[in-house]
């Protein structure tokens, strides 16, 4: 379902942002992706979603390959893989209902299946009561919910989070991570980038951690702190 195959990544002489970077990911799997600021999480989030490539090595995600996805096929593969962000990027004059529906509406669903999914994915990060608000109307927590919603609009199969709960308190967060593995367990595979060690050892998840952007930990299930 995805493989990241030996991949470098520069932007200048002086800055390998990663090198050699290996490992796969199962079809419904979940992992964390761990690492210092500056360590790679972003670029290699970036590089699964093929909005930059790499300067060596190459990526399969969602069965489109990264030395030979056409630009025509980038919308595909977007459609295959959501992507949550730590600072939410909901678009300020939607409501909540209708930053969901924007998702659907650029992939040019039906009005009726879009309405009917929009109200699905509302149930499911228990915000329905929600559906009218603004961003400005909404905590941190909620509007990383409407965010994950969003991201789940058109059912991918893998879905990354790129330190999303960076911005929450710890209540929200803990709300977040359940959402998360209720995702999962749908289904859905899921890679969250994150620094939060405390986080990783709630729970027995894979861990890939990365060090000046090598892949350093590769561990089925480990305890960070």
């Amino acid at each position: 379902m995805l493989e990241v195959q030996n991949i470098t990544k520069s932007y200048s002489k002086n800055w390998t942002a990663l090198s050699r970077v290996e490992f796969a990911m199962e079809k419904g799997e979940f992992a964390f992706l761990v690492g210092s600021s500056g360590a790679g999480k972003s670029t290699l989030l970036s590089l699964i979603i093929m909005e930059e490539r790499p300067d060596a090595g190459k990526i399969i995600a969602a069965g489109f390959n990264s030395n030979s996805i056409a630009k025509d096929d980038i919308p595909k593969l977007r459609r295959k893989i959501g992507v949550v962000f730590q600072d939410f990027r909901l678009l300020r004059e939607m409501t909540a209902s209708e930053n969901i529906a924007f998702a659907l509406k650029v992939t040019g669903q039906p009005r009726k299946y879009i309405k009917k999914r929009v109200l699905e994915l509302l149930a499911m990060v228990g915000l329905t009561h929600k559906s009218s608000s603004y961003p400005h109307e909404l905590s941190g927590g909620e509007k990383q919910r409407i965010a994950v919603a969003r991201a789940l609009a058109n059912n991918p199969l893998l879905l990354l989070a790129d330190e999303p709960t960076g911005n929450l308190d710890p209540r929200a967060t803990d709300e977040l991570l359940e959402l998360f593995f209720e995702i999962n367990s749908q289904g859905t595979a899921v890679l969250m980038a994150t620094h939060d060690t405390a986080l990783i050892d709630q729970v027995p998840k894979r861990v890939l951690e990365l060090e000046n952007g090598v892949l350093v930990g590769d561990r089925a299930a480990g305890v960070m702190s």
